[in-house]
């Protein structure tokens, strides 16, 4: 039996990875979650792909979470003619009226552009690939000169680093997809260019009144995010270290330790993290990746990130199943090392979480093969692998899809639906039942917590077992 790994990999679908082969390939590979990105993604295919996943996943006895990953307000340029070719020292202009947009100048589609910027700021075009530093404004216009130069096309994104914008944090368009992965009943929404926790209160209050209830993911983009993160931190499920845009928005030299840094405050309040974005880059077109990206890769891993993400690698990639693959083995080898302890920083603050780390210490004492954990909710779960166990994976045992969706996010957790399950399943039953599916064996250690005993009964709500 090979050893478990405990970073979950989240691939993002894609034309590449759509159909439910491929899905199947990614899972078999060692896929736990799944991406649907809105930017690029339109409700019909949505709802074919999530159709695709769950056929794969039934086939394979697997629950793989599903996170719909929303556009999010963007600035953008207008529509142009024809590439517009900058050079260093160019002058060129932004406007906020289409009618003034020419050679030399182009139409931006927010209102407020010219109210949140100011003389001297920087602005951004397409991913930072071309620099503009802001001379003066007008009524309507700002009028710039080129730092960096490069060819400018229609739609191309813009980041203004260092500036607060106004924008809201919910589009008609997200809106309008959110009620589409309520319908689908997908296990998280990710939501873009978070700025602060009401933003995450907007998208949590839209979605309460759903039976389904799906967890929401805060993706951290700008240094507003990065500046208020601990507030953000609480009010999000999650967390991911978005590095695409984080990276044009920051110092790129600053971005590492911004990264360990959200990595470590998450671990320090068990929120599970996502360190996302150019991993393997290479490997869309390449079939091996280069030497800084196992390197990257194998950080995030040391850094006990819960899960690490492909995106363009596995949506458009010539290579995603292999993208995949070396995640995988990158993961499993940097899991034998002993890795960043920041979750040891952690101040528990209730029962429930002190017999977690009661269970963990003693599944790492005796190098239990397995820890067993019973829930009803995931909160238990989620708690034992806040502790991050060395070696032991996490079988947790639930009758609800929903919850084994949601806990596909957690490291080291195996989500496992048992037909008939309730926290007072019998524990020797509930042993049987996974070495009769193959994820125990005669032999294992195995230490057993249910959520239902955490607060009355602590010292009775945790067992050793030997499979036999």
């Amino acid at each position: 039996m090979q050893a478990n790994r405990q970073t979950r990999i989240l691939a993002t679908l894609g034309p590449a990875t759509q159909s439910e082969e491929m899905i199947g390939a990614l899972i078999d590979a060692g896929a736990n979650l799944f991406r649907l990105n809105m930017s690029h993604a339109k409700s019909e295919w949505v709802h074919e792909v999530v159709v695709n996943i769950r056929a794969a996943a039934a086939t394979r006895g697997c629950v793989p979470g599903i996170l719909m990953d929303l556009q999010g307000p963007a600035i953008r340029t207008g529509v142009l003619d024809k590439p517009v070719d900058l050079k260093k020292n160019d002058r060129f202009d932004f406007t906020t009226n289409i009618k003034k947009q020419g050679e030399r100048v182009v139409a931006v589609n927010y209102p407020s552009f010219l109210d949140d910027i100011n003389e001297g700021a920087t602005i951004l075009i397409d991913n930072g690939l071309i620099r503009m530093k802001v001379l003066r404004k007008t009524e309507d216009v700002a009028e710039c000169e080129v730092e960096i130069g490069g060819k400018l096309g229609s739609r191309r994104h813009i980041n203004l680093p260092g500036t607060k914008v106004n924008l809201p944090a919910l589009t008609n368009k997200d809106k309008a997809d959110i009620q589409v992965g309520l319908d689908l009943k997908v296990d998280y929404f990710a939501l873009s260019f978070v700025r602060e926790p009401a933003d995450i209160d907007e998208l949590k209050a839209l979605i309460a009144s759903d039976e389904h209830s799906p967890k929401v993911v805060a993706k951290i983009e700008d240094q507003h995010a990065v500046k208020r993160i601990k507030r953000i931190i609480r009010s999000a499920d999650a967390i991911m270290v978005a590095r695409g845009d984080l990276g044009v928005e920051c110092p790129y030299e600053e971005l590492p330790i911004i990264q360990r840094g959200i990595v470590r405050q998450c671990l320090k309040v068990g929120k599970p993290v996502i360190v996302a974005t150019h991993m393997l880059e290479s490997m869309i077109n390449e079939p091996h990746p280069t030497r800084a990206e196992v390197t990257d890769v194998a950080n995030a891993v040391f850094e006990q990130a819960d899960a690490i993400m492909l995106s363009g690698e596995t949506s458009v990639g010539k290579f995603p199943v292999m993208c995949v693959e070396v995640m995988d083995r990158i993961a499993r080898r940097m899991e034998e090392e002993v890795g960043a302890r920041f979750h040891k920083e952690a101040s528990l603050e209730n029962k429930r979480e002190k017999l977690a780390k009661s269970a963990v210490t003693m599944a790492d004492d005796l190098n239990a093969d397995a820890m067993v954990v019973f829930t009803a909710s995931g909160r238990m779960v989620r708690e034992t692998a806040w502790m991050r166990p060395k070696h032991s994976k996490i079988l947790a045992l639930c009758a609800d899809e929903r919850v084994a969706g949601e806990m596909s996010l957690y490291r080291g957790v195996e989500p496992v639906i048992i037909e008939g399950f309730c926290p007072d399943f019998p524990v020797l039953d509930a042993i049987s039942t996974l070495k009769e599916r193959g994820f125990l064996i005669i032999g294992n250690t195995v230490v057993v917590s249910s959520s239902t005993k955490a607060v009355e009964q602590i010292s009775n709500s945790v067992q050793v077992h030997r499979v036999d």
